[in-house]
């Protein structure tokens, strides 16, 4: 159920890989052989506030201290690796970097509107880690990942391609007590940067200069090579050839999700599977002789209800009214499938 672009494992994503190797050994080292060093990366924001200890906000918000945290992280980071991919690793990195700056920000404003409001004191010892940035990925994750359906249990709950997702980031969620605090300055600081507020990607980035020298020195240290066990999806010679191999991965994802829907339709109705509305593409229905046969196959069964406001919206995106409604119906009113299909033809 992970979510995946292109070969599996770390292959093209060396900062993704830098960052599940290192603190992860960092913390496992402090936990077994140097528990006595654990106090200089707590987390402690009124030390921060009163004592001055200002380098606490880097040392305790970069190795987590509580191992469940740290295997929680990784494996979202290891999902999370294909935003490297997609944008490489400068732009991601840029990403973490202001995520990170700007919940540090906005830790120190919950904090302190948790101690005005109710007097709890106690929420200054956050936990430790690279944890903000994690929970700031999920903007992007929730607003860029098509969602696909894999199953379906219990009537209307679906199991999508981002299930497991959730749920994993739902259990660091509730790994400790003040975690949530957070995890909404994550979310906060990942949508402030998503979108754009502030011109806050443009202030908070990382430099031409230093992403080169880091591509020089470390990228060639937690490189990895591109696994052979597997056939390649998204990795073909040129850009074009790698966006074209990708469309027709999640076409494919599409179609199986939509021929689900469907099935799971007709054995409630008793109906048969519309395979015209499934298969053709969107840009082909237009000629004669399928609009012909669209029109008898429309006598014998009715069309299934759209919402207007649902073709309101793809409309807005630019796309034509019958594109709209053929999407909608080949996706069983799916907004997010239709849209994905539509952008794919």
């Amino acid at each position: 159920m992970f979510t995946s672009t292109g070969s599996s494992g770390l292959y093209k994503a060396p900062l993704s890989k830098s960052l599940l190797l290192v603190p992860s050994a960092l913390s496992l080292l402090l936990a077994l052989l140097l528990p006595h060093c654990q106090r200089f990366f707590v987390y402690d924001l009124h030390a921060v506030k009163n004592d001055l200890q200002i380098w606490r906000l880097i040392c305790g918000r970069l190795i987590c201290l509580d191992l469940k945290d740290t295997f929680c992280s990784s494996l979202l980071i290891y999902n999370f690796r294909i935003f490297e991919r997609r944008y490489g690793s400068r732009k991601f990195a840029s990403f973490l970097l202001g995520s990170w700056v700007l919940s540090a920000l906005f830790d120190f404003i919950l904090v302190e509107a948790m101690q005005y409001s109710f007097g709890i004191a106690a929420a200054g010892n956050l936990p430790s880690g690279f944890l903000a940035p994690v929970f700031a990925l999920f903007v992007p994750f929730y607003c860029s990942i098509p969602r696909v359906q894999v199953a379906q249990i219990l009537g209307p709950l679906s199991i999508t391609n981002k299930t497991l997702i959730y749920i994993l980031g739902l259990q660091l969620f509730t790994s400790g007590s003040y975690i949530w605090i957070v995890a909404i300055s994550g979310l906060i600081s990942g949508l402030c940067y998503d979108s754009k507020m502030f011109q806050v990607h443009q202030v908070l980035c990382v430099p031409t200069w230093m992403a080169q020298f880091f591509s020089w020195t470390l990228e060639p240290i937690f490189s990895s090579s591109e696994p052979s066990s597997e056939a390649r999806v998204g990795m073909g010679a040129t850009v074009d050839i790698q966006r074209q191999q990708r469309m027709e991965q999640l076409d494919r994802q599409l179609m199986l999700s939509q021929f689900a829907q469907s099935r799971r339709q007709r054995q409630q109705q008793g109906g048969m599977i519309n395979w015209n509305r499934l298969f053709p593409p969107l840009r082909q229905r237009r000629n004669i002789n399928y609009q012909d046969g669209r029109q008898s196959e429309q006598q014998a069964s009715p069309p299934l209800e759209v919402s207007e406001e649902q073709v309101a919206r793809l409309m807005e995106m630019g796309f034509s009214r019958g594109d709209a409604l053929e999407a909608l119906r080949a996706s069983n009113n799916d907004l997010n499938v239709a849209t994905n299909f539509l952008l794919q033809h």
